[in-house]
């Protein structure tokens, strides 16, 4: 049965090479970036190819919350289901650190975006859908400064790291919450160092193959593997279901994030 699945970061890396994987196999993908022209160039390379799917664009800067608050307007206007969101969009070196609404652009587009996109588009899942958050084998105990906007000028790693912890605190808290009446929200390291831009840029090296990755984001969406997983965290380092960091385990500390994006997305609302 083929699905429809939103990716965010769809234009490269291993959003790209995920949507060419799905799209093959038949699905419906929205895809998501920030760029028109790359949009329409990654809707036309997905054309050309042997897939029988539809293909929707969707224009956002994620570091932007009105924009993603626009972007989720603008699916649930035009999509009554959704079975799969893959929250892959994700930033680490940027030449400007602090976004219009005064947070560190990495916890804005790392934690803060994919959870407003998510909890706008939770009418439109089933118990059946699956939530699919990008995580990463970096992860380091969250600032609620930081996180805030309060703390600045964090190093490039350091914000990386923290911001993806607290993606992964606040799937584990929504899976928790939601329960059997939810989706599956599951979180993925999808592979250290592969050759994605975020990579190329941030480390100065060519990285591992895009399709380690996109395999288990496909495995994550799709396959019966990742069909009781909520609340869990896969990392494909090692190529199993595993421990995330401790903090991730605690249920007061995710408890606290989720309560800190929510003070984020009540103060950028007009």
């Amino acid at each position: 049965m083929t699905k429809k699945i939103l990716i965010t970061g769809a234009t490269d890396g291993i959003g790209l090479e995920t949507a060419k994987r799905l799209y093959s196999e038949g699905h419906t993908l929205l895809l998501h970036g920030r760029n028109a022209e790359k949009l329409a160039t990654t809707e036309r390379t997905l054309a050309n190819g042997t897939g029988a799917g539809l293909i929707y664009t969707y224009k956002a800067d994620l570091s932007r919350l009105s924009e993603v608050d626009s972007l989720a307007n603008v699916i649930a206007k035009e999509h009554d289901q959704l079975d799969v969101i893959i929250n892959n969009a994700g930033v680490m070196r940027v030449t400007e650190t602090i976004t219009q609404d005064g947070l560190d652009v990495r916890f804005a587009v790392n934690t803060v975006a994919p959870y407003l996109l998510t909890k706008r588009l939770l009418p439109l899942m089933r118990p059946a859908s699956r939530l699919v958050n990008l995580s990463s084998a970096a992860q380091a105990p969250v600032e609620l400064d930081a996180l805030g906007g309060k703390k600045r000028l964090l190093e490039d790693m350091q914000a990386y790291a923290q911001s993806k912890l607290a993606l992964t605190m606040w799937n584990n808290a929504l899976a928790a919450s939601y329960g059997n009446e939810g989706p599956v929200f599951v979180a993925v390291n999808p592979g250290s160092l592969l050759a994605s831009k975020m990579v190329k840029e941030g480390f100065g090296i060519a990285g591992k193959s895009l399709s380690i990755g996109a395999d288990v984001l496909v495995r994550a969406a799709l396959s019966e593997e990742f069909a009781g997983a909520s609340g869990l965290y896969f990392d494909n380092d090692k190529g199993q279901f595993g421990p995330p960091h401790p903090d991730a385990l605690n249920g007061a500390k995710c408890a606290s994030i989720v309560a800190g994006i929510e003070e984020l997305v009540g103060r950028s609302k007009p």
